[in-house]
Formats: C-alpha cells, sequence, structure tokens
C-alpha cells in the first residue's frame, strides 16, 4: 500500500493531494491512508500535511528500502522483487537459501548492514553501516567452469555504476575487488549450486563502501565519500548497479564473454603491471598481460614462461 501511495505522489509532483483522493483511488478508508502516511514517515519520507488541501511529499530518504529501490528502476528482471532488511547475517547466504527453496531468478538480497559478511576463501568481509550489501539469484544455462566470467562480468558492472554515480575513478583487480586509488571500495562474491555440467543458481554478492566510517574499514580499504569528497546516493548506486549488472549480464548471455572481456580491459587495474599471486600451488610472480576467454589471468612469469591463473590473491606491485 506504501507503494501505491507513493506512485499517486509521483503522479502529483509538487503538488497537494487530499486523503481523500487518494483513499477513493486506492478503495481504501482515510483512516488506513494516515496509518500508511505514518508508515512512510517512519522510515524516512518528509510528508507534509495542510488542512484543506491533503499531502505532499516533501523528500525522499536515501535508504535502502524496496520504495526507493524500485522507484524508476530501469530493469526487465533484477530486481522486480528486492527484500531489503537493516540487517543480516550474510546477504549471500539469504539469497541462497532462497534459491534452493525456488525463489526465482533477477531477486535481490540488500541489507544497509551484516553481521557475518563474506569474502572470497571464506574470509571475513567487513559490512558496517555506511555501506551497500547486495546479493542477486541468477540461473544462467552455463557450465560450472563459466562462473568465474560472471564474477568479471559484475565487476564491469560495479565499476560503471561506481563511475556514473560517484564520479571516481573505479577500477578492477582481477578477479573480484574495485579499487579507488589502489585502495579496495567494493568487492565481489560469486557462489554457486552447481551438478557436474549444469549451474542450478548462482548467487552475485556485492558489497561496496559508501560512506562508511575510516575506523570501521580494514586497512587498505577506503570508501567512496573519502575518494570523492561528496556522500553518493546509495539508492542511486544500488539501482544503477542493478541495471548495468542486468544490462552485461544480457551482452554475456547473447553474445558471449569476449564482448564484456572488452569492457573489462578498459577497467582493468591489473593488466600490465608486475603481480604477486598466491595460488593453490603456491606463490608466483611476472606481469598480467591479459584475460583471457575463459577469464583467466594470463601472466609472464618472471622466468619467461606464460601461465594462466584461474584463482589466487593478487597483489599489484607499483
Amino acid at each position: 500500500m506504501e507503494e501505491k501511495i507513493l506512485r499517486i505522489f509521483a503522479k502529483h509532483k509538487n503538488t497537494h493531494v487530499s486523503g481523500e483522493d487518494i483513499s477513493r483511488e486506492l478503495g481504501v478508508s482515510r483512516t488506513s491512508i494516515w496509518k500508511h502516511i505514518e508508515a512512510l514517515r517512519g522510515v524516512g519520507y518528509e510528508i507534509e500535511a495542510t488542512p484543506h488541501l491533503g499531502y505532499k511529499l516533501m523528500a525522499r530518504p536515501d535508504r535502502l528500502i524496496p520504495e526507493e529501490l524500485k522507484e524508476g528502476l530501469k530493469t526487465k528482471f533484477l530486481g522486480k522483487k528486492i527484500l531489503c532488511y537493516k540487517s543480516l547475517d550474510s546477504t549471500n547466504d539469504t539469497a541462497y537459501n532462497l534459491a534452493e527453496n525456488g525463489e526465482r531468478e533477477g531477486t535481490v538480497v540488500i541489507a544497509e548492514r551484516q553481521r557475518k559478511g563474506k569474502g572470497r576463501q571464506g574470509r571475513h568481509w567487513a559490512s558496517p553501516p555506511g555501506g551497500i550489501y547486495l546479493s542477486c539469484i541468477l540461473r544462467p544455462d552455463i557450465e560450472p567452469k563459466e562462473v568465474a566470467k560472471i564474477t568479471l562480468v559484475a565487476a564491469v558492472a560495479v565499476a560503471a555504476s561506481v563511475r556514473k554515480v560517484a564520479g571516481v575513478p573505479a577500477m578492477i583487480k582481477w578477479p573480484n575487488d574495485i579499487l579507488i586509488k589502489q585502495k579496495k571500495a567494493c568487492g565481489i562474491l560469486t557462489e554457486m549450486k552447481a551438478e557436474q555440467d549444469r549451474v542450478e543458481f548462482l548467487i552475485v554478492g556485492i558489497g561496496v563502501n559508501v560512506d562508511t566510517p575510516a575506523g570501521s574499514l580494514p586497512k587498505g580499504a577506503t570508501s567512496l565519500a573519502k575518494e570523492s569528497g561528496a556522500s553518493p546516493s546509495k539508492v542511486a548506486l544500488a539501482k544503477k548497479i542493478l541495471e548495468n549488472l542486468e544490462h552485461y549480464i544480457g551482452i554475456f548471455r547473447k553474445e558471449g564473454f569476449s564482448k564484456v572481456r572488452d569492457e573489462w580491459h578498459h577497467y582493468s587495474a591489473t593488466i600490465g603491471h608486475h603481480v604477486k599471486i598466491n595460488c593453490h600451488d603456491g606463490k608466483i610472480e611476472g606481469q598480467a598481460l591479459d584475460v583471457d576467454n575463459d577469464g583467466a589471468l594470463v601472466v609472464r612469469l618472471d622466468t619467461g614462461f606464460q601461465r594462466r591463473i584461474l584463482s589466487g590473491d593478487v597483489v599489484i606491485a607499483h
């Protein structure tokens, strides 16, 4: 009902609309309308009530709630259902459980903080208030070996979104970090449930430090607010991430990874640099040459040989 009231306010932008007109349009009592208006005020909407004129929406909150995230969202399937929480253990875990129980593709779980945020290889992802923590359910028709490509697709979507909304030079460190001036501002965690030759579903988790207090961030991390000198809108950024993620997933599905790979190169903070990589079989050093069509990082070792890295932690030497 709150969403319907907000749509009425959108139709009467910058003008008052009477409680009687709202109740007539929605088919509920004026008392019910008043209760829903109070509920909207409770989550941060500024709504003016003027005798003989009615209600007028004065300001919207920059809060990660469905009413704001769905307003003007330009997607076909991603974010048509959004579940929002002030706090969760992990948005990825919540989305994974939903997907196991048949939740449709495109459903998004989003939280204002996480108590047990997850990073790669079982590490903790600091998730204090001030960030965006969202997870998307995808059901792509791909094999498990292709999942690494989806992480790179998501990285392109996030980097493009951060540049557009926050106006900072976001870059991608292979495979899943978004850097600003060599400091980590965003991370991506892709998890899956799969059979030997088929992915049942993917969970793409994205964490962004927006106006996270510096004292709450780990060493080597930063926030968009610190780097831009302003506090970008969390709602605008979350919507842009969903729109761009759907866009690049669409390209991946129709034209293959190579098309997105070209965009990835544009945002890369890795290619051309000397790197140190912790792999499952030890540490290697060399120059990052390319990302191939499997999503692997191609490195020319200090010995002169080339090696493809499918998974590992990268440190960029400057």
